[in-house]
C-alpha cells in the first residue's frame, strides 16, 4: 500500500510538472508594434497584412502565441520618434524610418547621399537590406541604437518634385521654398530653392497655407497624402528609388525570446519585404494614373535638365562620408561600396558619387 500511494504520488507530480510546463510553454507573449505614418501608407500597411499574420502562421503549433497590439499613426510613436519608442522598451517593435534619423542612423542613409543612381526598386532593396546584415559599421549602428534589425528592406519609389507652380528649368526655382524630408534636403543645394525640412504628416496643410510652394515626395506616397490637388505639377527628374528603412526590435526583448519566435520574426520580416516590394512596383503606375486623372499634370525631365540639376549639386555624398570618417566612421567605405554594388548590377548612374 506504502508503495503503491508512492507511486501515486510520483505520476501525480510528474502529471502537475508537465502541466506546469505546458502552461509555460503556452504563456501568450504581448508584442506592441509601432509606425508614426498611418496604414494608408505601404510600409505600414504591409505590417498588418503580412507581417504580423507571418510571424502567426512560423510559431503555429510551437507552443507560443502572440498578442499583439498595433499603434500607428502616431499613437504612440510619431514619424521619426519610432527608434526612440522601441529603443526605451515603450514598444517591442517597428518600422523604423532611417531617412528620420539622419544622427543616429547616418550609415543607413546612404542613397540619400547618392541622388540620380537608380530607380530600380529591387536593386536598392537588396543591396540596402544587404548591407543591414552584412556590412559591420551598419549592424553596430543598429546595436548602437538598442535596435535589432529584422529586415524589411523598405524602399520608396523614384522621387520627383511636385509644385504649385511649373518647373521647366532650375532658374525657376529660384528663392521657392521646398520641402523634403531630412537628408533629401541636400537635393536642392545648388538649385537656388530654399529647403525646408518637413514629411508626409504635414505637406498638405503646409502646401495649402503657403508654407512651401512645393515638396520632394514619391507617387505611391503623393497620392494618398492627396497633393496633387495642391501641388500639381510633377516633374519627374530621376532622384532614384531609395532605402528609407525597415523593421527593427528592441535588442533587449528579442534576445529574451523564445529562438523560435526570433526566427519567426526575422523570416517573416524577409517575407514581408518580398510583397512589400510585389505590391509597391503594381501601385507605382496606378498612383501615377489617378493623379493625373485627377489634375495632375506630368513632365518627364530631359537628360540635359537632369544633367545639369545633378551637376548643381556639390559632393553631397563624398561630403557626408567624409563627416562620417571624422567621427570614426567608415562612412567613404560605405559610399565606395555601395556605388560598386550599383554598378556591378548593372546600373549606369547618372554621376559617380565615389569619384566625380
Amino acid at each position: 500500500m506504502r508503495r503503491a500511494l508512492i507511486r501515486t504520488f510520483c505520476v501525480f507530480m510528474g502529471l502537475f510538472a508537465a502541466a506546469q510546463q505546458s502552461i509555460v510553454l503556452a504563456e501568450t507573449i504581448k508584442i506592441t508594434a509601432v509606425a508614426g505614418h498611418s496604414p494608408v501608407y505601404p510600409w505600414v500597411k504591409v505590417i498588418s497584412q503580412t507581417f504580423i499574420p507571418t510571424v502567426d502562421e512560423s510559431i503555429r503549433g510551437s507552443g507560443h502565441a502572440v498578442e499583439w497590439t498595433e499603434l500607428y499613426a502616431g499613437t504612440l510613436a510619431p514619424v521619426g520618434g519610432e527608434l526612440e519608442t522601441i529603443e526605451e522598451g515603450l514598444a517591442e517593435l517597428g518600422a523604423v524610418l532611417t531617412v528620420f534619423e539622419p544622427a543616429k542612423l547616418a550609415p543607413q542613409n546612404i542613397t540619400y547621399y547618392t541622388p540620380f543612381a537608380t530607380s530600380e526598386l529591387r536593386i536598392v532593396s537588396d543591396l540596402l537590406n544587404a548591407m543591414q546584415f552584412e556590412n559591420e559599421l551598419m549592424k553596430t549602428t543598429w546595436e548602437t541604437n538598442g535596435l535589432e534589425y529584422l529586415g524589411g528592406g523598405f524602399v520608396v519609389d523614384d522621387y520627383f518634385l511636385m509644385t504649385n507652380f511649373p518647373v521647366r528649368e532650375l532658374a525657376d526655382l529660384k528663392g521657392r521654398r521646398i520641402a523634403a524630408p531630412g537628408p533629401a534636403l541636400s537635393w536642392l543645394s545648388g538649385t537656388g530653392a530654399v529647403g525646408v525640412t518637413g514629411n508626409l504628416t504635414t505637406y498638405y496643410n503646409e502646401l495649402k497655407t503657403g508654407v512651401y510652394d512645393g515638396v520632394i515626395t514619391f507617387a505611391t506616397a503623393a497620392l494618398p497624402a492627396k497633393l496633387h490637388e495642391i501641388a500639381p505639377h510633377i516633374l519627374q527628374l530621376g532622384f532614384g528609388a531609395q532605402y528609407a528603412g525597415g523593421l527593427a526590435a528592441n535588442r533587449d526583448w528579442f534576445f529574451s525570446q523564445p529562438p523560435e519566435l526570433q526566427e519567426a520574426l526575422k523570416k517573416a520580416a524577409e517575407e514581408t519585404r518580398d510583397v512589400f516590394l510585389q505590391e509597391l512596383s503594381q501601385s507605382v503606375d496606378s498612383s501615377m494614373e489617378k493623379m493625373i486623372a485627377n489634375g495632375a499634370v506630368v513632365t518627364v525631365a530631359d537628360k540635359q535638365l537632369r544633367r545639369m540639376w545633378s551637376n548643381s549639386l556639390d559632393n553631397i555624398a563624398q561630403q557626408w562620408a567624409v563627416n562620417l570618417d571624422e567621427r570614426g566612421l567608415s562612412g567613404t567605405a560605405v559610399l565606395t561600396g555601395y556605388m560598386d554594388a550599383v554598378r556591378k548590377a548593372g546600373v549606369k548612374p547618372l554621376r559617380h558619387w565615389d569619384k566625380d
